[in-house]
Parts: C-alpha cells; sequence; structure tokens
C-alpha cells in the first residue's frame, strides 16, 4: 500500500482544497499520471500519482480543505512498484515542514446550493507579504509568558482587526494559531479586542485598514447591494462558486477597500510595432521558436516607465512606501475556469527575447496548470489585456499589494489627425489603474508618457 498526501506547494502554504479527482476508486493508475487537482492560496496544481497500481480508497473528498501531509488516499500498489517506499510518495516539490497546522478538514460539498458564505474553510485572499521587519520580529507572548505560534499572515490578520492573540487558543500543532482559528475568532466575537469601547469604534472604522476580505466578507458585500430575498427569483440555476472563483472574489473586494482607486487613460499610435510586427513574425518564430504577439512591447515599454518612475513599482507597508528595485511584472491570463496572474520576474534584465519566451511559457503553463508557487507571487506590477477579447479599454482592478496595474484595449486602425491631415493609423487606448495613497495624477501620467514615448518609438532589436 502507497499512502498519497497533501503535498506542501511552497514554503508559506500549509493546506490544499481538493478542487477534482481524476480517478475515482479501482480504477488503475500509472506512476506520475495525473491523481487529482489542488488549488491552495498561490495556484492550483495537478498532482501525480506517487506510484503505480490502483486506487483503493479516497479519503479526502472534493472541495474539502487540508493540512499538508494528510492523507488524501491510498493505492494499492502493483508488482512494479511493490519496492517503492511510502516515503517517496509525497509529491511535494518543497520540503515539508516539521510544523504545520492541524486545521480541520472543510465539510464535503452540499448537494443543496449554497444561499449564503462560502465555507470559512477556504483559503485566506492573496495578500502582500509582511515587511522583512514584520516578519522577523518575535511572536507575542500569553499572559503566561508562553510564545504565541502563529503565521506572519495571522499576526497581519490580527493586528488588521485588532484581535488580542492572546486570547484565541490555538487548534494547530503545538498549540498553533491557524487562520481558521484567527476568522473563527473574528466572525464569533470570541476574541478579546485589542481596543476596546463603543466610543472609540466610530474611530477605528475611519482610521485602521480594512481587514482582510474572506467568504463572508463577500457575501456580506453583495447581501448589502442585494436583500437575500430578492437573490433568487423566476427561472435560475445556481452554482456553487469554485475555490479560485472565491479568491478571486476575496482579493478584489480586498483591493477595492484597500487601495483608493483612480483611473488614467492615454492612446498611442502603434502602427509602427504593428508593421514591424506584421513584417517580422514568421522569421521571428522560425529564429526564436516562439510566437511574435503584442504583449513583449507593452511589457518592454511598462519596464521603461517603471525605471523612469520608481513610485510605481512600489507596495505600502504601514505608513511606509516599499520601492522595489526589480520589475517584476505580473500578467493577467484568463482562463476557462478564472485568472491567474503569473509573474516575470526580473524583467529589466531581459531582452526583448527574453520576455517573449517568459510570456508565452508562462501562459501555457498556466492554462495546464503546471505553474509553480513561487511563479504567481512577488509581483510589483501588473498588465492586463482585455484588448485580446474586443475591449476598447478596461478599468483593472490593482492586484495587491502592486499599487499601479495596466490595461491594454484592442489594437485597431482609426482615423487620427496628424501634421493637420487625417490619415488611418493602428491605435491602442492604455488604462492605468493606481493607487492614489502612493502615486498622484502627475507620476502618474508621466509614467504614461514615457510608455506611450517608447511605444511610438520603438528602436530595440526583437532578435
Amino acid at each position: 500500500m502507497a499512502d498519497v498526501i497533501m503535498p506542501q506547494m511552497g514554503e508559506s502554504i500549509f493546506e490544499g482544497t481538493i478542487t477534482k479527482w481524476l480517478k475515482k476508486p479501482g480504477d488503475k493508475i500509472e506512476r506520475d499520471e495525473p491523481l487529482f487537482e489542488i488549488s491552495t492560496d498561490k495556484v492550483d496544481a495537478e498532482i501525480p500519482s506517487p506510484s503505480a497500481g490502483v486506487l483503493k480508497e479516497i479519503k479526502v473528498n472534493e472541495g474539502q480543505t487540508v493540512p499538508i501531509q494528510t492523507v488524501v488516499a491510498v493505492i494499492d500498489a502493483d508488482g512494479a512498484s511493490a519496492g517503492t517506499s511510502t516515503a517517496a510518495s509525497a509529491p511535494a516539490p518543497a520540503t515539508a515542514k516539521a510544523e504545520a497546522p492541524a486545521q480541520a478538514s472543510a465539510p464535503p460539498k452540499s448537494e443543496a446550493p449554497p444561499k449564503h458564505a462560502p465555507s470559512p474553510a477556504a483559503s485566506a485572499p492573496r495578500a502582500a507579504a509582511p515587511s522583512p521587519a514584520a516578519s522577523s520580529s518575535a511572536p507575542p507572548q500569553r499572559p503566561s509568558g508562553e510564545k504565541i505560534r502563529s503565521s506572519p499572515l495571522v499576526r497581519r490578520i490580527a493586528r488588521e482587526n485588532n484581535v488580542d492573540l492572546a486570547q484565541i487558543p490555538g487548534t494547530g500543532a503545538g498549540g498553533r494559531i491557524s487562520k481558521h482559528d484567527i476568522r473563527a475568532a473574528i466572525e464569533g466575537g470570541s476574541a478579546s479586542r485589542a481596543s476596546s469601547g463603543a466610543a472609540a469604534a466610530p474611530a477605528r472604522a475611519a482610521s485602521a485598514p480594512p481587514p482582510a476580505a474572506g467568504g463572508a466578507a463577500v457575501s456580506a458585500v453583495l447581501e448589502t447591494a442585494v436583500p437575500r430575498e430578492k437573490m433568487y427569483f423566476g427561472h435560475y440555476e445556481v452554482q456553487p462558486m469554485s475555490v479560485m472563483r472565491q479568491r478571486i472574489a476575496e482579493h478584489m473586494v480586498l483591493s477595492k477597500r484597500v487601495s483608493p482607486h483612480v483611473y488614467s487613460v492615454d492612446e498611442v499610435n502603434v502602427s509602427g510595432i504593428a508593421a514591424l510586427r506584421s513584417k517580422m513574425k514568421d522569421k521571428f518564430e522560425q529564429s526564436s521558436g516562439t510566437k511574435l504577439t503584442f504583449m513583449p512591447f507593452f511589457v518592454r515599454a511598462a519596464v521603461e516607465g517603471l525605471r523612469a518612475f520608481p513610485t510605481v513599482n512600489s507596495s505600502v507597508d504601514g505608513t511606509n512606501i516599499v520601492l522595489h528595485k526589480e520589475c517584476n511584472i505580473g500578467i493577467a491570463v484568463a482562463l476557462d475556469w478564472g485568472l491567474i496572474v503569473p509573474v516575470i520576474k526580473n524583467a529589466e534584465e531581459k531582452n526583448f527575447l527574453g520576455i517573449a519566451r517568459a510570456l508565452n511559457d508562462l501562459a501555457e503553463r498556466a492554462r495546464t496548470k503546471k505553474l509553480k508557487p513561487e511563479e504567481v507571487a512577488e509581483s510589483t506590477f501588473s498588465i492586463t489585456n482585455p484588448g485580446v477579447f474586443g475591449g476598447l479599454f478596461g478599468l483593472p482592478v490593482i492586484n495587491q499589494p502592486n499599487v499601479a496595474i495596466l490595461g491594454l484595449g484592442t489594437i485597431e486602425k482609426r482615423p487620427v489627425v496628424i501634421d493637420d491631415a487625417i490619415a488611418i493609423r493602428s491605435m491602442v487606448y492604455l488604462t492605468l489603474s493606481y493607487d492614489h495613497r502612493v502615486v498622484d495624477g502627475a507620476v502618474a501620467h508621466q509614467f504614461m508618457g514615457k510608455v506611450k514615448h517608447t511605444l511610438e518609438n520603438w528602436t530595440e532589436s526583437i532578435l
């Protein structure tokens, strides 16, 4: 027999949700053949079978969230794999930590359509990584002097919600406080608040950072906008949100609550790069083995803009502005089942061909669920392209913890005035959504001017 365990998909990930079993009990399976799909805080992925044999038992149903190293299935190994060690069964790409929160499993999916908030066991939204100072600080102490065992994420949620961790019993290994524990405390009102008093509540609400949005927060927003009794009427079909859709909802609600969004729109003449692409696309593909799209041009132009105006390539840590030296460009990729933002790391160090290859590679692996957790983390700026679906332009939501995101409209020929004459040119609208806490309108428009100038006066070799 070989145990199949929930792998650790990255050092900061301690649980996963099984979204789909690709085999059923009694099915034969080969070693490294995809066995099930999981969703974590960072990425969706297919998990291969650790050994060949027959799937004897499934211990964790679809929709359940369990800690890493939990046995999720048992394989009756055949003679060819009888010598395989059970220790080799873990498909985790990273070494599992000795201490992982023993969070209780979420209940299986109900056959009845959900009418309220998603399960509280759903994983927390992707959020800004804590600052080095916050990460390295010692955990708080309980009144007895005992250290409180919790992750940086739990401490951040506690800080944002004014929760005293010393008053929360931890259900994880060794008394560790998990995300489930602090969420339950916040939603149930059982945790002692660091600042109390009804008179201080309005002031706290006006000045304190908003809490991290969870499934309950998303539901609350929906039910505030649409009364519950009005949500179901006429002929309808109810579909529960997928794990990915819940996290997208949480991430978007969080971003709109945290960042005061402002938008700047510019029109760019891309006739030059359109002609260059049309002329070189066949030669480019033959020479490099990758397709030539418009996106590498926009990424290179964005990098030039970020170099000139580093405030746009920053994030917020409390009352500090963190100016990032690397240009890690997140690229929104539309999937049949949702949206994911893989990241081109150190884009400022790559030439045009390097960026083109990175873009095509990340997009392909995003659609086939082959991305690693670190490939969807640590973005410093993001780009989304609604224009590929024909959109004239969009007003995208900032991808936290970034302070700006660039939206690309569709490229189309339009009449424009050039030297007092009407001419036909390939034009595109660019939209910058930016966080007004950090980026002012003047800086945003200067950044857009730099991007526009780079695109309209393209000089870089593409091979």
